[in-house]
């Protein structure tokens, strides 16, 4: 057993307002530099729909992560020699059509204009040419339009829906959609870190971040391949590439990383996992609808004294393995077992789960009522009747969060519309107990803990949607500098133009 440490998140997608204000923060500090105008280390998609880069979901359109071949683990990229021959052409990045030309506006002409009887105007100047153009793709350019026709019909996840079904989500007054914020998932077994041949990508042991070394990166852009996520972008002013560092300077202060921090909707959460590094290559190995499952049981109990013994003999310190009990990633994922992995058939193990949001009740109007299938007794329907009466399909959410496994989401639902019953019943006072039992017996759950999860989701503090552990950075970096003297120095990126090599 090889406990290790790992930072890890939760997005709970029902509380998502987009907003856009996580990927403002992000931008501010990190990607508003010469070279990363395109880079959205955190962005806010619009599901469904094609996301940024577009169709990142489609795995014939690119090759990442990893996949089971003959009962062994690869990479889809390329083996070895693979890599070698196409380590000076890369035919599977994304391109500036599937990003968007980054613009500005001619500014110049609003501040200069002369006094006349025209509006003055801004137009969209190119990053890239310096001319004019017509802005015809964003970061966030289908935001909103989510069961759209135009914007939604190329998700790759509406592959394994029923004609009726699309359809469904095309009808106008039953268009439905939801929010999904991505940031890097700092994965277990990350196919960013094992493309890149001049091994510039290495997860932090004492916390599991994945990080991108600007002193060793040569440009391959293997790593943006290697990613299936696509959350690794290339500075072209720099020739390096870049990613999402998980705020690790604000980390190591005890705050939690800037997108976490600003959160309008308060969706975020972040703690510390044990986990069994010695099972990586086993789980990521399972078949598709064991994936999940797996994942989970590679997170291993903090409590446990077992546990505890062996991340002792692995340097992990008393205060992180408190930290670990007090997380509440491990509530959401291992305990109440709400929080699902995005895409876990790329095989990655990714360490951001996602809560699924509650989908709206597919209902018609009759005689100015709604007439939602399955109501009686005066009521304005039986609840536990809103998984089956789901405007979303429960096959579009197995195909993002549990590699097609309907009945792993179809859990998490049940227990989801258990805690909503039990606290309206307590709240409003409107649903019968033998309903209320019903639902707590298909939740598999108990009253403590759907009172637990209702805390946790819509009353926790500060301090308990950020478990910040101490990263105790001093015992692992050398103390040859006057931290005083270097903290004000040291930042992301390069102070001065690097060497080009090429």
């Amino acid at each position: 057993m090889n406990i290790r440490a790992q930072v890890s998140m939760v997005f709970h997608l029902d509380k998502c307002i987009g907003c856009h204000t996580c990927s403002v923060a992000c931008k501010n500090i990190w990607t508003d530099r010469k070279g990363t105008e395109y880079m959205w280390w955190n962005n806010v998609e619009t599901m469904p729909g094609t996301g940024y880069p577009t169709l990142w979901e489609d795995p014939e359109k690119y090759t990442g992560g990893w996949e089971n071949q003959e009962g062994k683990l690869r990479l889809k990229l390329h083996w070895r020699l693979g890599g070698l021959s196409n380590i000076f052409f890369n035919p599977y990045l994304p391109t500036v059509d599937d990003y968007y030309e980054p613009w500005t506006y001619e500014y110049e002409n609003l501040f200069n204009a002369p006094e006349g009887d025209d509006q003055p105007t801004a137009r969209a100047i190119s990053m890239i040419t310096g001319k004019p153009m017509e802005i015809e793709a964003g970061p966030n350019w289908d935001d909103d339009l989510g069961g759209s026709p135009v914007y939604a019909k190329n998700d790759p996840n509406l592959e394994g829906l029923t004609e009726e079904e699309r359809q469904q989500l095309n009808e106008l007054e039953r268009v439905v959609f939801f929010y999904l914020p991505r940031i890097c998932n700092h994965c277990l077994n990350p196919g960013c870190a094992a493309a890149c041949p001049a091994g510039a990508i290495y997860k932090r042991g004492e916390d599991g971040i994945v990080l991108l070394s600007q002193e060793k990166c040569r440009a391959w852009r293997m790593c943006i391949s290697g990613c299936p996520y696509k959350k690794t972008y290339f500075n072209w002013s720099t020739g390096k590439s870049e990613k999402c560092i998980l705020c690790y300077p604000r980390l190591e202060s005890g705050q939690p990383p800037a997108c976490f921090h600003a959160c309008v909707g308060r969706i975020r959460y972040l703690g510390i996992l044990l986990y069994d590094a010695d099972r990586i290559e086993g789980v990521a190995n399972v078949a598709d609808a064991d994936l999940v499952d797996a994942q989970r049981s590679m997170i291993r109990d903090p409590e446990d004294p077992q546990v505890v013994a062996a991340a002792r003999a692995n340097g992990i310190s008393d205060a992180m393995i408190d930290s670990a009990r007090k997380s509440p990633v491990y509530k959401f994922v291992k305990k109440w077992r709400l929080a699902l992995p995005l895409h876990p058939d790329f095989r990655t193990l990714p360490m951001l789960f996602y809560v699924p949001p509650m989908l709206p009740v597919l209902a018609k109007v009759k005689d100015g009522h709604y007439d939602l299938p399955g109501a009686s007794d005066g009521r304005l329907a039986p609840l536990l009747s809103s998984l089956q009466q789901a405007r979303m399909p429960l096959r579009y959410m197995a195909s993002l969060f549990s590699a097609g496994n309907e009945e792993t989401v179809a859990a998490v639902y049940r227990k989801l519309i258990a805690v909503r019953i039990y606290m309206r019943a307590q709240r409003v006072k409107d649903v019968p107990e033998a309903e209320v039992q019903e639902a707590l017996a298909q939740g598999k759950t108990t009253p403590e803990e759907a009172e637990a999860i209702f805390r946790l989701t819509s009353l926790p503090t500060f301090e308990e949607r950020f478990v910040v552990p101490p990263l105790a950075r001093e015992a692992a970096i050398e103390q040859t500098l006057d931290p005083f003297t270097h903290k004000p120095e040291a930042g992301f990126g390069f102070r001065q133009a690097p060497e080009r090599r090429w």
